[in-house]
């Protein structure tokens, strides 16, 4: 099974993919660290304190390695961009907005990247593009549970939709 974990930076995503590739017994696959590795940034944007990424390339080398192994999760906000015939459950995670604000400040992003991040979770940016491209989608409310109840309620929800019944 391929699982990838999306959503705003600083809504938990990291923590949720850890967690859930430990207690599926799964490979964890960290995109930012393919990303470095591959030299997949380009263009850096100061304003945002972040790079341009190489999507069409960041996909070619995940299907890559969707192909040679069979119970991965995945995780990047990135990662929704998949095509779904790779993918069998997107979990995207999202955080209250107070929440979210703190965690972001904690790590000192810049007031650009801070808004642009709070203006992705109020309009469910991640939610919305990964419904669009078809996923399986499983939402995850992140601020106010601990990881391993969202991680648990993650696991819920895909033997529940394994039984047909509605995630």
């Amino acid at each position: 099974m391929i699982i990838c974990v999306t959503g705003s930076s600083g809504t938990g995503k990291t923590n949720i993919a850890k967690v859930l590739a430990r207690k599926l017994k799964y490979k964890y696959v960290d995109v930012n660290k393919i990303i470095k590795y591959k030299h997949l940034r380009h263009k850096y944007i100061k304003k945002l304190d972040t790079y341009e990424i190489d999507d069409a390339e960041l996909n070619k080398i995940l299907t890559s390695i969707i192909k040679k192994n069979q119970n991965i999760v995945i995780d990047s906000h990135l990662s929704h961009y998949l095509p779904k015939k790779y993918v069998d459950y997107c979990v995207v995670c999202r955080c209250d907005l107070r929440v979210l604000k703190k965690r972001l400040e904690k790590r000192k992003y810049p007031y650009d990247k801070i808004r642009e991040n709070l203006d992705s979770e109020i309009f469910d940016v991640c939610f919305i593009e990964a419904f669009e491209k078809g996923h399986k989608v499983i939402a995850i409310e992140t601020g106010r549970k601990d990881i391993n109840g969202c991680v648990d309620e993650i696991i819920k929800k895909i033997s529940l939709s394994k039984s047909s019944l509605p995630v």
